[in-house]
């Protein structure tokens, strides 16, 4: 089975996320790399380097400067036709252009799956994560997102993968990029940390969370996290959201601060290696998934372990 896996990149570098995507995709067969972008011969150099890649299929044209859904999903859709399975990885990227891709194919998606247990068998979680479901496809074609916490990433070097260049329609007409607004930040990248430090609701504004979560993520070099109640309430921006509706995150150690652990949240985290509750409620969900658990005031408590590291 030949696999074609979407590079997520910013037209100068691979984003971690494609290399447990890779890492999927080679449980499948052979794995063959789409890098669509502008200017971005490097990053398919780059790509070609990532142990186990055959083939990087090259798209560099202006259309696909900022891989808008409606230019790259035709051209990944024309490329499917010598592939048998199409893998992104599960970002807001990959969940933009696989359903277009899906569409185009008349197939069904399979998303955000977490292991391969066949060649068209996966593992995927449902309910939020409190079940996982195996799920076979009769499909002739494979549209499939990754998870990427359940799988590990790629090696960056040791491969020796030939670059092809390819060409697609380009630019569909049907949308055009506008601008983004892209946070800057110093600190790790939350699906890349590890080790984070999260703030829930009960940090009461944004200057307390300031006030009470930086310093300790400073003194561990952490990545900033927070629940969806926090970002709702304006404590932290969008980015800062961990949870089914945020990002999906396996730190080493995971700091929930504040957090009374809704399914929602524990769906984007429960998967950390160690996780290190601080809430003053005992019966706190959180406590169920949690390694380590401290019960009291984090008013109190936070600030104390800060000064002590």
């Amino acid at each position: 089975m030949k696999t074609l896996v979407l590079v997520e990149h910013d037209n100068a570098s691979v984003k971690d996320a494609t290399l447990s995507a890779v890492t999927a995709a080679a449980k499948l067969g052979e794995v063959h790399l789409l890098v669509a972008g502008s200017g971005c011969a490097g990053v398919a150099d780059a790509a070609a380097k990532i142990a186990g890649v055959g083939k990087v299929h090259l798209a560099d044209d202006a259309a696909y400067a900022h891989q808008l859904a409606e230019n790259v999903a035709p051209l990944a859709a024309q490329l499917m036709a010598d592939h048998d399975a199409f893998v992104c990885p599960a970002t807001t990227t990959g969940k933009n252009i696989a359903p277009c891709v899906a569409a185009l194919l008349d197939v069904m998606q399979i998303s955000e799956i977490m292991s391969v247990e066949g060649e068209r068998t996966f593992t995927r979680p449902i309910y939020a994560g409190n079940a996982i479901a195996t799920v076979e496809s009769s499909d002739a074609k494979l549209v499939i997102t990754v998870r990427g916490t359940a799988f590990e990433k790629a090696a960056t070097e040791g491969g020796s993968g030939m670059v092809e260049a390819v060409s697609g329609a380009g630019d569909s007409g049907l949308s055009s990029f506008v601008g983004s607004e892209i946070a800057k930040s110093e600190r790790p990248e939350l699906t890349s940390a590890k080790v984070i430090v999260s703030g829930g609701r009960a940090l009461k504004d944004s200057a307390t969370f300031e006030e009470v979560i930086i310093p300790l993520a400073d003194k561990l070099g952490a990545g900033v996290g927070a629940s969806r109640a926090a970002v709702d309430a304006g404590y932290v921006p969008n980015d800062y959201q961990v949870g089914q509706t945020g990002k999906i995150v396996a730190p080493e150690v995971y700091i929930a601060i504040g957090i009374s652990g809704a399914i929602q949240h524990l769906a984007g985290m429960k998967d950390s290696k160690t996780i290190i509750a601080i809430n003053k409620d005992e019966d706190a969900p959180i406590f169920q998934v949690a390694d380590i658990g401290l019960v009291g005031d984090l008013f109190k408590i936070v600030p104390e372990l800060t000064g002590k590291l």
